[in-house]
């Protein structure tokens, strides 16, 4: 508790220390802008201007042309992608007056992609202004400027990080960030249920998040979920943890005989498809599956493991099929990690009289949470957000007491049945914000205060 707590106190003490940061970023544009020639502020007007009148043509010219398609850009379609970015349309349709109308969710797309076009533009007239003036720099100290020749076969060679990562990076900006930048403003729409295009969406602000925390039927559901969730995930992490990593010491012992077929058994279970894995299991526990027919031939009742009022027995089993599919990974990460640890050291420890409970608490298992705390965070965001367990065990049920879910539900299912199976699309965009600020504020503390952070040279 007393690292948490120094955690979060130590956190002011950063935020204090950006300003010297964004100091040192700055000098360099208080040097051009006290500096430079009139030259420098000529490429600050026109984009290339600076270079041309220092004759670099080539280099000018592709600034320029850049500079003129984007205020192109502007006036063809960038203005009005930016404008609909903050009304969402303005115009309904109407199909007896043949009227077409704004469609909202394109419109905000549309108005996302020319902020980022706009945000790269800005990148380029930086980079601009910082090329004329090592032009400059060059000049007044009597050096010849790089031509556009040797910058081009730079990016070949000193450069070619850049070369390499420019694909790259625009796939991520497309493909990536723009639809998590989506996912994030929905939240803060009216999007869903009733209100879709044709309909005109609308700007709510942070009505969703009072929705899903404070008010009526989405509160009440969304804490039993968080609750559960929470110990799910806790739960089924060190389970799959510590069991792998028990049946990795198990089989590392000597006296232990046919280690390889051993080892077979739980890597078969892990390379069989998990949700192969998982729907075998719901058959084995449904009311027709092999463990009810052994049931109601010994004269009882068939019992309902996955029903309606099987709630912690569900729950359990959750935990046991998400165990017999995880543990072998777990398994054959801690072998490898346990074959490097110095066998001196527990050779040490059996002479000063320590138990193999001693040596387990005090050797092994430091040093494997040291090599393995990223991975454990992996696993712990993996379980928090694990769809398919009970989406292919339970998935469909519907409980009372809870809005569009079942008592095993996780958020992540609980998200699928707002958004893709009725249709509202900001709640559930805003509960996928709620779990990415849950998941990653844990993940970054626990990862902080971890020796794998902080001690870095301890196992080296």
């Amino acid at each position: 508790m007393k690292k948490i707590k120094n955690f979060f106190k130590n956190i002011p003490n950063q935020f204090k220390k950006i300003p010297s940061k964004i100091k040192l970023k700055c000098k360099g544009a208080k040097e051009i802008l006290t500096q430079g020639n009139g030259k420098v502020s000529a490429s600050m007007i026109v984009m290339g201007l600076g270079q041309l009148l220092y004759k670099q043509w080539a280099k000018g010219i592709m600034f320029l042309f850049i500079q003129i398609s984007f205020i192109v850009y502007l006036i063809l379609m960038g203005a009005t992608d930016l404008f609909g970015f903050f009304t969402l349309g303005t115009q309904e349709s109407n199909a007896w007056y043949g009227i077409k109308g704004d469609n909202s969710v394109v419109m905000l797309i549309m108005g996302i992609l020319s902020i980022l076009i706009i945000i790269l533009y800005i990148a380029i007239y930086i980079a601009n202004i910082k090329d004329v003036y090592r032009t400059q720099c060059a000049v007044d100290t009597l050096k010849k400027p790089a031509s556009f020749k040797q910058e081009m076969g730079s990016l070949l060679d000193k450069s070619f990080h850049k070369t390499a990562l420019a694909l790259p990076v625009i796939g991520v900006c497309v493909f990536s960030i723009l639809p998590i930048i989506f996912m994030i403003l929905i939240a803060f729409t009216n999007y869903g249920g009733d209100i879709v295009p044709p309909a005109l969406v609308d700007w709510v602000g942070f009505e969703n998040f009072k929705k899903i925390l404070s008010l009526g039927q989405f509160a009440p559901t969304f804490f039993k979920i968080f609750g559960w969730n929470m110990l799910w995930a806790v739960l089924a992490t060190a389970l799959n943890y510590f069991a792998g990593l028990g049946l990795a010491l198990l089989l590392n012992k000597k006296c232990v005989k046919g280690k390889v077929i051993w080892r077979a058994f739980p890597i078969l279970a892990y390379a069989i498809p998990g949700f192969i894995t998982l729907l075998g299991f719901k058959f084995m526990f449904s009311y027709g599956g092999p463990i009810n027919y052994y049931i109601t031939q010994g004269g009882k009742d068939a019992v309902g493991f996955l029903g309606l009022d099987a709630k912690w027995t569900a729950r359990f089993i959750g935990l046991a099929v998400n165990a017999w599919i995880s543990i072998p990974s777990t398994m054959l990460l801690a072998t490898g990690i346990l074959s490097n640890i110095n066998t001196d050291l527990y050779e040490a420890a059996r002479v000063d009289g320590a138990s193999s409970w001693k040596q387990f608490i005090k050797i092994t298992l430091p040093y494997v949470l040291f090599a393995t705390t990223p991975v454990l965070i992996t696993q712990f965001i993996g379980n928090f957000n694990n769809f398919g367990i009970f989406y292919f065990l339970r998935g469909g049920l519907y409980v009372d007491g809870y809005f569009l879910a079942s008592d095993t539900d996780l958020l992540i299912n609980w998200l699928y049945n707002m958004s893709i199976d009725n249709n509202y699309y900001s709640i559930g965009a805003a509960i996928s914000l709620v779990i990415f600020i849950i998941t990653s504020v844990i993940s970054l503390t626990v990862y902080v205060l971890s020796p794998s952070y902080k001690q870095e040279e301890t196992f080296r």
